[in-house]
This record gives structure tokens, C-alpha cells and sequence, in this order.
């Protein structure tokens, strides 16, 4: 069965963007080393030994990846490959716009209209393989509704002050278990937990 896990990077203060949406220095660790990552065949960075060690197989693993419609929008989509795994589920009221669809038409994307329906049709199409839910609002929802198995963190040493949280909206207690992994990166500290249930 599918595994679900909340990932992004995140400033030490627990942001994954500013208000506007911009990283800022949020992904300078992406290049900051000698050693080649790809999560798909677009997208490739450069980052140390350890960071390659953890991201990589992590990005093998993933098989869906499930966004909310506003990330699918600022980033038109990606411009229809999926930022890591194979499918993608947007969880949205309205449908992908017909412009992108025409320039996209084999891109692996569905759309659900809440975060259970893409929970539960992102772990269906992933099999066994893991379902990356990306923080943020979508995911603070998945995460405040229990769908949320693990929770992965790349934390760079910055504090931003304000913008989009980690884990969105949620509020509440929910009990983590101790770090299975911390790797110390160049300028990034990889954290995974598991969710206690």
C-alpha cells in the first residue's frame, strides 16, 4: 500500500515561501554542490554528496505528487511534467484551464475537488510506491485530516518572518516520532518523521 508523505523545503522558522510565493533563498542549496540530482528529466541541480545521498532515492520513491491548484497555477502547471514520480493530482473546484490543457494534452495530470478524493486517487495510482503531498495548504490539510503517513523537511538555515507555512492552516497537536533520518547538508538539514497514530 501506498505511503503518503508532506514534503518541502522550509526555513527554520517554518516557511516555504514568502507571501508573494517566491523562494528566495530557499532552494540555493540546490546548487550548491558537484554532484548531479534530477527529479525528472527537466529539472537537474547540483547539491553535496550527502544532500544527493537523501534526495535522490527519495525522488525515486515518489510516484504521484499531489499539489493544490494554487502551486499548479504559479507554476502553470510545470509546464506538464511532474515536479517528482510519474502522475500528478491537483486538487481543485475548477477545471485545469482548457489554454494549458491544449499545450499539454499528454501531461499525467488529474484533478480532484478535495484533499481525501486526491489522497485516495493519488495512492491508488501510485501502488505501492510513495505519494509525495507537497506542503503548504493542500498538505496541511492532509495532514490535519490523517492522511499524512510521514513528514519530510529540507530546512535551510533562514528565518523569513513571514509567508506560506509548512503545514499550512493546521492547528493542533500531533505527535511525531523521533527523526528516522537527520543529514546534514551543505547549507540544508534533512529531516524525515514518521506520523504517530
Amino acid at each position: 500500500m501506498a505511503r503518503v508523505v508532506m514534503q518541502a523545503v522550509v526555513s527554520v522558522d517554518g516557511y516555504i515561501a514568502y507571501p508573494d510565493d517566491t523562494v528566495g533563498p530557499l532552494f540555493d542549496w540546490y546548487g550548491n554542490g558537484d554532484v548531479a540530482i534530477h527529479a525528472n528529466d527537466d529539472w537537474r541541480f547540483h547539491v553535496g554528496r550527502a544532500s544527493a545521498d537523501y534526495v535522490q532515492p527519495f525522488w525515486d520513491a515518489v510516484k504521484v505528487t499531489v499539489i493544490g491548484r494554487h502551486l499548479f497555477d504559479t507554476t502553470d502547471g510545470w509546464s506538464g511534467v511532474p515536479a517528482a514520480g510519474d502522475e500528478l493530482v491537483v486538487v481543485t473546484h475548477r477545471p485545469l484551464p482548457e489554454e494549458w490543457l491544449a499545450r499539454f494534452p499528454e501531461a499525467p495530470f488529474h484533478t480532484a475537488d478535495s484533499v481525501e478524493a486526491a489522497i485516495t486517487l493519488a495512492k491508488k495510482l501510485a501502488g505501492d510506491g510513495l505519494v509525495c503531498v507537497c506542503a503548504g495548504d493542500v498538505g496541511g490539510q492532509a495532514f490535519s485530516a490523517g492522511l499524512v503517513d510521514e513528514v519530510a523537511m529540507d530546512v535551510v538555515p533562514v528565518v523569513l518572518g513571514e509567508g506560506v507555512r509548512f503545514f499550512g492552516g493546521h492547528t493542533g497537536t500531533v505527535l511525531l516520532g523521533d527523526p528516522d533520518m537527520v543529514i546534514q547538508g551543505d547549507r540544508v538539514l534533512h529531516l524525515h518523521y514518521s506520523v504517530q497514530r
